[in-house]
């Protein structure tokens, strides 16, 4: 029992990042289509930034804050940048920009910073914590804790604001929320700008524990991707939870067959949910007449 309850406490943490990146994921995909595979690059940048800024003296609060607000900035060029002058091309050519991005970045990374691992100091300490039997450091609190603050966010910017209502009328329509005066140029602004900021917080929060390098983004983006199909493409709810269920899907791969086998969880999720339910656990089932 110890065992399985360390494991599970394991997965939920990891679930929470990959959570966070399907969040990302879902705010984009939601206002443009588009499946932003340069998100993953968002958390290592959080992370990244944040080793360096703190290494260079500054607090470690105003240390994150900068690194998110320059994520921020690196989401926002990328949207201006790249995927504006591309608007009207088809998906997939938009995707593999965002591939380049990413790539762009992570090289960039390399050498702005370095090839090496880094990690900052956890936000509460290391003392771990029992909990029936397991253990629990402090900074996985902070993980799943911040994890679930976004969703609940998310949830009221979307359901309670006028800007919130315009980026899903954007996503359901963009010809239409043009024709009721919806800037939609500046909600996917801002759809890549907080979906950037909710990389770059993943980063922050978890890089205490994971550690950080130039080259970790790629992996994030892969399992984000994986939660964001599990829990349906393009619903938060479902990012949250296909986050999550990856995490404990993962860890209990890593303990109970092999830590070997651990990485290859989150495709045979995407090829199961490709199989079995292309829609996800909670992606809108669609009807075409015929």
């Amino acid at each position: 029992m110890p065992e399985l309850m360390q494991f599970l406490l394991s997965g939920l943490t990891v679930g929470a990042v990959y959570a966070l990146v399907a969040l990302g994921f879902t705010i984009i995909y939601n206002a443009s289509d588009v499946v932003n595979f340069a998100q993953g690059e968002f958390v290592m940048l959080g992370g990244m930034i944040t080793v360096f800024a703190y290494g260079a003296g500054a607090p470690l609060p105003l240390a994150a804050a900068v690194a998110i607000l320059t994520t921020v900035f690196v989401g926002v060029a990328l949207n201006k940048l790249a995927i504006e002058p591309a608007r009207g091309a088809p998906v997939v050519s938009l995707i593999i920009i965002t591939i380049g991005a990413s790539i762009l970045i992570r090289g960039v990374t390399q050498i702005v910073f370095d090839k090496q691992i880094h990690r900052f100091p956890a936000f509460t300490g290391d003392a771990p914590i029992p909990f029936f039997g397991a253990t629990l450091l402090p900074q996985s609190l902070w993980v799943v804790g911040g994890a679930l603050t976004v969703f609940v966010g998310l949830y009221l910017f979307f359901t309670k604001t006028l800007t919130g209502k315009a980026v899903l009328a954007t996503a359901n329509n963009r010809l239409a929320a043009q024709l009721v005066g919806i800037n939609t140029g500046w909600v996917m602004t801002l759809s890549f700008g907080l979906s950037a900021a909710i990389g770059a917080l993943a980063g922050v929060l978890v890089t205490p524990i994971t550690l950080t390098s130039y080259d970790v983004g790629i992996g994030l983006a892969l399992k984000g991707f994986a939660a964001a199909m599990l829990g349906g493409m393009g619903n938060p709810k479902g990012a949250l939870v296909g986050g999550l269920l990856l995490g404990v899907i993962e860890a209990m791969t890593a303990g109970y067959l092999s830590s070997q086998y651990k990485d290859a969880a989150a495709f045979v999720v995407i090829l199961a949910v490709l199989f079995a339910m292309p829609q996800g656990l909670f992606g809108a089932k669609s009807t075409e007449r015929v």
